[in-house]
């Protein structure tokens, strides 16, 4: 009895500082965005006293539909684009020589080391309507002479793609190193083929990492403010574009937590889902080992 009291204060004294941790710098801020939203705004820019749901009212612009719907399509085209390009790189990078995965690491991980504005631009100059890329479709017949890459959807969602595409391929990476790919090659000796190996052995075996690479590149991909601004225009707005111009250019705080409390809501529907519905599972080597156990 004294030995598990002992293990399970061991344990809250363990995890004490990174639960102070969430609730300093993530509960508390996001309760105050919540409570904000209820608040009136004041003329000079800051919160007024008292409560009101004029804030909420606000939310049924006409407008906002639409930039919803915008950034819905592209938080989860630019997920489901990078999602699909991260798992057979994580397959390839788990299967290849210490030497070159090291390599390939490396240069995934090099443009973290550059300022993501300047990365932000360095796009801006590649789709300019003078940039080499434009040149090279227009030589080649396939963007006419007044067409521009730029200030479109488009455009948003390829550099959204190239900026969190790394969020993908690292999580994926990690749960494809510890995956046992003998499993593969069990399934091949029954009669599947290496693409049904993959989808129906390797894919489920590494569902976690999978998840995990949706929530972290979902997350900023739905707050993404800098890169619509930048690349999108004006016809390309989403709804951080719509926080940052009600908190810095008409300092109507209350308006802003609002967008930034149905944005949140918005967020949290995949990662409930993480959390209550996938569970946790057992590893297929780990449940074969334990039959095998039984057996003897």
């Amino acid at each position: 009895m004294k030995t598990s009291t002992a293990k399970k204060l061991n344990e809250l004294c363990l995890s004490a500082p990174s639960m102070i941790w969430l609730i300093l710098w993530f509960v508390i801020p996001t309760v105050i965005v919540f409570l904000m939203a209820f608040k009136p705004v004041d003329p000079w820019g800051g919160i007024g006293s008292g409560w009101t749901l004029q804030t909420l009212r606000e939310l049924s612009n006409p407008n906002y539909p639409e930039i919803v719907v915008r950034t819905l399509l592209l938080g989860i085209g630019s997920t489901a684009i990078s999602i699909l390009i991260a798992l057979p790189l994580g397959y390839y990078l788990a299967r290849v020589s210490r030497k070159l995965r090291d390599l390939l690491l490396l240069l995934i991980i090099i443009p973290f080391w550059t300022n993501f504005l300047i990365r932000i631009f360095a796009w801006k100059v590649l789709l300019h309507a003078e940039g080499p890329l434009a040149h090279l479709l227009t030589f080649l017949g396939i963007l006419k002479p007044d067409a521009t890459l730029l200030y479109n959807p488009w455009a948003v969602l390829a550099v959204m793609v190239y900026s969190y595409l790394p969020f993908a391929i690292l999580p994926v990476y990690a749960a494809a190193e510890k995956f046992d790919f003998s499993l593969i090659e069990a399934a091949q000796d029954l009669g599947a083929t290496r693409l049904q190996a993959f989808f129906r052995v390797f894919l489920p075996g590494i569902s976690r990492g999978i998840w995990t690479a949706v929530i972290v590149v979902l997350i900023p991909a739905l707050g993404a403010y800098l890169i619509p601004d930048l690349v999108g225009g004006t016809a390309s707005e989403l709804i951080g574009d719509k926080i940052a111009q009600r908190t810095f250019i008409d300092r109507n705080l209350p308006h802003a937590s609002a967008l930034s409390a149905l944005l949140m809501f918005v967020v949290m529907i995949p990662i409930f889902f993480v959390v209550f519905f996938t569970g946790p599972r057992k590893s297929i080597t780990g449940t074969r080992h334990s039959r095998g156990v039984k057996q003897k």
